[in-house]
């Protein structure tokens, strides 16, 4: 450790990123009482390269941490998927209209912004602009350095739990990062105002021939507007990525995507790329005292590319490893939260990736939505699969079935109407 870096304070967990999984991280570990201090390189408000969507199960994790979505103002409720197949079949897959929510957009900037403040009302300091540049850790404790403003100071504390993205500074300064990792997916999105009346209702999913096992989306926002854009596997030597500038341009244009977003849907902002990392299991999950979630973990699903259920899910699961096993068990520590990672989300995620791999192929693709398409019965349950109403792998999964695993109550019940505050 440089010599300049002198100990200011002690703390029993440092989360190291402000996203869904670090605050949820140190929402979780200050309810047991435990010490918790956050840090993120950015300021919030910051924007955030995202699809925007939450599914049933990140919007359980929200309700758990105690979130009001009236605190969003791009919050939007989703009752209909729209998929298109490879072929052009247009089917929609409702989502029960009753009972809570089910689905929901809402911009990351926003979002990210209001758990921040939730973590403070919670009792937790989060410092913001704070970059981590330093890390040094023995068998009782993790120093870090700390830089703000040019001047840099030193936090020791217990535990980390790194849920700095998918570039990970901390990987880094532990030196166990993979050497030219890229991510598994890589994304591109760009936001549209004046799209049309059904763009504004309906979150719509095109499986393109020639993004499979990916697809091209856009997903409905407050006031008009959508997310729109497209996710790819990352191809051999890359060139799928390189010509995403060009491949999304020409998606665009195609009538059938045009037609749905209308003649007056404009982009807003310049577009945005972003890599997905979705290989769980093939990245250190944690070393020493240091514990890593969400992109940090490689936890995004590899079938959609979602990844704000898994960072919560992935945060909270970290901090309970923690609370359970006690701070000052290291080794128990780790073995929980590995065993419980790879128990849960692990095993939604393998089997997504087998999935995805199928999909690769237009004709099974085709296959699989007519299937699930064919009546009222198969189009409901498969929209509440899809959007992981219930572990995507349930049947393999009892650690996770609830009470009523195919039933269970969809968060956020008091609120079937609620609206943005304003």
């Amino acid at each position: 450790m440089d010599q300049h870096f002198q100990p200011v304070r002690k703390t029993d967990i440092v989360v190291v990123g402000a996203g869904p999984a670090g605050t949820a991280a140190a929402i979780e570990a200050r309810r047991a009482g435990l010490d918790v201090l956050v840090i993120d390189k950015a300021t919030f408000p910051r924007s955030k390269c995202c699809g925007d969507g939450l599914t049933t199960s990140a919007l359980r994790q929200l309700e758990e941490l105690g979130f009001d979505p009236t605190t969003v103002p791009s919050w939007t409720v989703v009752d209909d998927v729209v998929i298109v197949s490879p072929a052009g079949r247009t089917r929609t897959y409702p989502l029960p209209r009753s009972g809570g929510t089910f689905a929901a957009v809402a911009r990351r900037s926003e979002l990210d912004h209001q758990l921040v403040l939730l973590a403070r009302r919670a009792g937790i300091e989060v410092l913001e602009g704070h970059e981590l540049i330093d890390l040094e850790q023995d068998q009782s404790s993790v120093t870090l350095g700390i830089r703000l403003d040019g001047h840099r100071y030193s936090i020791k504390t217990r535990f980390v739990i790194a849920a700095d993205g998918m570039w990970s500074p901390t990987r880094k300064l532990l030196g166990i990062g993979p050497e030219q990792y890229r991510g598994d997916w890589h994304a591109f999105r760009q936001y549209f105002t004046g799209v049309s009346p059904y763009a504004r209702d309906k979150l719509i999913v095109w499986f393109e021939p020639d993004l499979l096992p990916g697809y091209a989306w856009s997903f409905p926002l407050a006031d008009g507007r959508a997310n729109v854009g497209f996710g790819i596997i990352r191809g051999e030597g890359g060139k799928r990525i390189q010509n995403m500038k060009t491949l999304w341009a020409e998606l665009l244009e195609r009538p059938h995507i045009r037609s749905r977003l209308g003649v007056d849907a404009e982009p807003e902002e310049p577009h945005r790329a972003w890599p997905i990392p979705a290989r769980l299991g093939h990245l250190p999950l944690a070393l020493g005292r240091v514990l890593f979630a969400g992109d940090a973990a490689a936890a995004t699903d590899p079938m959609s590319g979602e990844g704000i259920g898994q960072a919560l899910e992935s945060g909270r699961l970290a901090a309970e490893a923690i609370v359970t096993e006690g701070i000052d068990h290291t080794t128990a520590v780790r073995g929980r939260y590995q065993t419980d990672l790879q128990r849960t989300i692990g095993r939604d995620h393998r089997l997504a990736q087998g999935i995805s791999q199928l999909l690769a192929r237009p004709w099974i693709t085709e296959a699989a939505l007519a299937a699930t398409g064919a009546t009222a019965w198969t189009r409901g349950n498969f929209a509440r699969w899809l959007f992981e109403d219930y572990p995507r792998a349930t049947l393999l999964n009892p650690r996770r079935w609830p009470e009523r695993p195919l039933g269970q109550p969809a968060p956020y019940r008091h609120l079937d109407s609620a609206q943005p505050s304003t």
